[in-house]
């Protein structure tokens, strides 16, 4: 049974615009027409827009999954390639979480070393927020430091 765009994208659970989106950009092959002229769908596609929105929500990006298709189209286990993909993701990621954990940290250490209170000048003040730890101390040394 054929499903137009709407339909199709309702059974995935996405837009019809992401639907025509991935074909335009050729995640998706073309489907046939209508005499009408609408998209009319196979039940491949289901498989194909399903195995998107699962490699997505394992972090990889549009272009890495074309990739992926493009090799299982061709009649090839994408199996190897896929590892790969997910291994330098992976890395990626925990890159990422490393670079957030020290602006963690670097946040905390700000919210620790807040101004004296007592700091009359304002510019002064907002300037120890900033100031790197071995500049000098624009205001009088607090005991929260």
């Amino acid at each position: 049974m054929a499903l137009t765009v709407s339909a199709l994208a309702d059974t995935v659970g996405l837009s019809a615009d992401t639907v025509r989106y991935y074909e335009r950009v050729g995640l998706l092959s073309p489907p046939a027409r209508s005499a009408a002229g609408y998209r009319l769908y196979d039940q491949d596609a289901v498989g194909r827009l399903r195995l998107i929105k699962g490699a997505q929500r394992a972090g990889l990006r549009l272009r890495e999954i074309g990739q992926l298709l493009q090799v299982a189209d061709q009649g090839q286990c994408p199996c190897g390639h896929t590892e790969t993909l997910l291994r330098e993701r992976l890395t990626e990621v925990r890159n990422e979480l490393e670079r957030l954990r020290a602006l963690e940290a670097d946040l905390t250490r700000l919210l620790e070393q807040q101004p004296d209170a007592s700091c009359r000048d304002a510019t002064t003040a907002a300037a120890a927020w900033w100031c790197a730890e071995d500049c000098a101390d624009p205001c009088e040394p607090s005991e929260r430091r």
